[in-house]
């Protein structure tokens, strides 16, 4: 018998009951699409069980293998999941889901068509990491290729431009309307301030989606296959 290797699904963390129930279906998502996978909860921040105390009580052992449902790099990554992953022997930490380029394909459908004349804003959470802000204009191009508008990325906090400045800036380019892209996991205090950015219309969050669910494990399978 090999070493059991488990998953912590790690997420952000969230106060919006419906944010909530998405993330607990992705998490059950994931087990359905691996049978005998053990896939634990954990999070960075709002809710409860914290990271830290997932890992510090994972019975020894154990492998764990960290998959941050986070679609960026950034301080959570970086700093929190890694300070996780160091403080226990055997514990791994794959990669955030994104950038991807079939995120790019999911949010490409969750706009469907648009009028014509109108552009996209491409909004992520945002973080003061430079790497994550490289990863969401990477990801505009990726979206850019799919789409017959304009696409200018933004950010809900921590870097510019922020939403509002992005769609003003479509509308004074001469965009007819303005469509927000919405690159978050699940509703959430972000996906609502969307709403107030002074766009025509605003996509849903990426879940429910089976992509993502294959995303996570993709990556718990790279972050295995490495520490062999």
């Amino acid at each position: 018998m090999g070493l059991e290797t488990v998953m912590v699904a790690c997420s952000h963390g969230t106060n919006n009951t419906e944010g909530r129930a998405r993330i607990n279906q992705l998490r059950a998502d994931i087990a359905v699409l691996r049978p005998g996978l053990t896939v634990l909860e954990a999070y960075v921040d709002v809710q409860e069980p914290a990271l830290p105390d997932v890992v510090a009580g994972l019975p020894e052992g154990v492998r764990a293998v960290v998959v941050p449902l986070l679609l960026t790099v950034g301080y959570h990554v970086q700093v929190d999941i890694a300070q996780a992953v160091a403080s226990r022997p055997g514990t791994l930490a794959a990669a955030p889901l994104g950038p991807d380029p079939r995120l790019a394909g999911l949010l490409h459908e969750r706009l469907g068509t648009l009028p014509h004349g109108w552009g996209i804003v491409l909004a992520a959470a945002g973080s003061s990491r430079p790497e994550a802000a490289e990863q969401i204009e990477v990801l505009a191009a990726d979206l850019a290729v799919r789409r017959p508008e304009r696409v200018l990325a933004a950010y809900g906090a921590s870097a510019r431009p922020s939403v509002p400045e992005a769609v003003a800036q479509l509308r004074a380019e001469g965009a007819s309307g303005v469509a927000v892209a919405s690159y978050l996991l699940a509703p959430g205090y972000f996906h609502d301030q969307l709403s107030l950015a002074g766009a025509d219309a605003v996509s849903e969050p990426l879940l429910p989606s089976g992509l993502v669910a294959q995303l996570a494990l993709e990556h718990f399978d790279a972050a295995v296959s490495r520490a062999a």
